[in-house]
């Protein structure tokens, strides 16, 4: 069982930045993909990035790619969603989530992750 909490979501302008995070239990995180997914209002729950497991592969959405950068600590099992300019249009949900597909892998769809966060709010205003 791993569990994800994730922190560091509030409201911000425009053009303005936040870092997520989320801290995972579990003495195998190191050996997980993981990645971030965001849901907005009456949306369905999209992809915005992953990262394998040792952060030498990160996959992003086209609409965060050059705004959002995610890395990863093993040493204190956490992973990073750090976002810049950001957008009205980035208000959302963000999880973080785990995927036990193996060491290669940086998932894309959410069917390929086992474990979830509960989820931080994300609003940006105009």
């Amino acid at each position: 069982q791993v569990q994800l909490v994730e922190s560091g979501g509030g409201l911000v302008q425009a053009g303005g930045s936040l870092r997520l995070s989320c801290a995972a239990s579990g003495r195998t995180f190191s050996t997980y993909a993981m990645g971030w997914f965001r849901q907005a209002p009456g949306k369905e729950r999209e992809f915005v990035g992953t990262i394998n497991w040792s952060g030498s592969k990160i996959l992003y959405a086209d609409s965060v790619k050059g705004r959002f950068t995610i890395s990863r600590d093993n040493a204190k099992n956490t992973v990073y969603l750090q976002m810049n300019s950001l957008k009205p249009e980035d208000t959302a949900v963000y999880y973080c989530a785990v995927s036990q597909c193996g060491r290669l892998c940086t998932p894309k769809n959410e069917y390929e992750y086992d474990y979830w966060g509960q989820g931080t709010q994300v609003t940006v205003s105009s």
